[in-house]
């Protein structure tokens, strides 16, 4: 990021920037600064679109070659094109030839470092994964729009506000925008706030009853469970979240094994390492045999939902009474 920063700072624009990763937030943020940097504001004449796997290869590489319209450079953005996740020789060749009227930004989900494209757009442009923030990195950019907002806000509104919103940063940033609203006759945010305006995502709930699994809280575990239902969140849709809280576990104490500290294994991971730490602390309630045992038998219950032999909402409940009892 800093690089593309200095790019616009001294006006040396690449003529390929490749914008990857899983914070499609970031991603756009950049993408929108370089578009400012190098078009003129309402300039639809040398600033090209294009979006989805059914772009055209040839269509692009014509336009780049057509000379911008008194402009210094023609813009051409291009997203999800699934260009970078197999291979496009054609393209991956023009990469080195692009006219210096020419400038091609990429924003996509999904890569694969060892295509020709992927490396190409390295050699003869930039590329940039633009993943998950820290925490700390996080509460300076939230901080920031609560202080120029002439707010301020308490430690424990702030936990609340990252454990209900921190999945990802457009999710903080328009909880944030409903919050500064809220509060916007007093000084400051507290956690009542938060809890008042703030939702809480499916994950959240399923975090918690899963806590609750370690604590063998089965009361908890089952309110929960059926706080989850009474929302209409489907049976098999909170399994796939339960499954997903244990794979994550379950790779969390295997590297924890291994020695690695929770900045590794949130690099690793790309996960960030407040959810490292937490996932860290359940996974302390559940030996690597349990957790193993639940996902074996959570795959076993969704077959057999699947097939009819189960109904869904009972098949579930079954598997978390067995792992929340005091033997399990």
């Amino acid at each position: 990021m800093k690089r593309i920063d200095e790019d616009i700072k001294t006006g040396n624009f690449r003529r390929v920037y490749l914008l990857y990763g899983e914070e499609d937030y970031l991603k756009r943020q950049y993408r929108d600064k370089l578009i400012r940097a190098m078009t003129d504001e309402g300039d639809t004449v040398n600033l090209a679109r294009y979006e989805g796997k059914e772009t055209s290869v040839g269509e692009v590489i014509d336009l780049a070659e057509t000379l911008p319209f008194f402009a210094e450079r023609r813009v051409i953005c291009l997203s999800d094109t699934g260009f970078f996740a197999a291979a496009q020789e054609e393209l991956a060749a023009y990469f080195a030839r692009i006219p210096e009227t020419a400038c091609l930004i990429f924003v996509e989900s999904q890569t694969d470092k060892r295509t020709k494209t992927f490396k190409a757009a390295e050699k003869n442009g930039l590329a940039v994964s633009f993943s998950m923030p820290d925490e700390r990195t996080l509460a300076r950019w939230m901080q920031g729009r609560v202080k120029a907002a002439g707010k301020t806000m308490t430690g424990d509104a702030w936990e609340e506000f990252l454990e209900r919103c921190g999945d990802h940063m457009e999710h903080m940033d328009k909880e944030m925008e409903k919050l500064l609203s809220y509060v916007y006759e007093k000084d400051g945010i507290e956690r009542a706030d938060v809890e008042n305006v703030c939702t809480r995502p499916p994950q959240s709930k399923v975090f918690d009853m899963i806590a609750a699994m370690g604590r063998r809280d089965l009361t908890k575990v089952l309110e929960l469970y059926h706080d989850l239902l009474a929302t209409r969140e489907p049976p098999l849709r909170i399994l796939a979240l339960i499954v997903r809280q244990f794979q994550q576990m379950y790779l969390i104490k295997d590297m924890a094994a291994q020695g690695m500290n929770v900045l590794g294994i949130a690099s690793r991971m790309g996960s960030r390492d407040f959810i490292v730490r937490k996932n860290m602390a359940m996974a302390a309630n559940f030996t690597s045999e349990q957790i193993r045992g639940l996902l074996e038998e959570a795959a076993d219950c969704e077959e057999r939902v699947k097939s009819g032999r189960l109904q869904d909402r009972m098949a579930v409940e079954l598997l978390m009474v067995r792992y929340s009892q005091r033997q399990a």
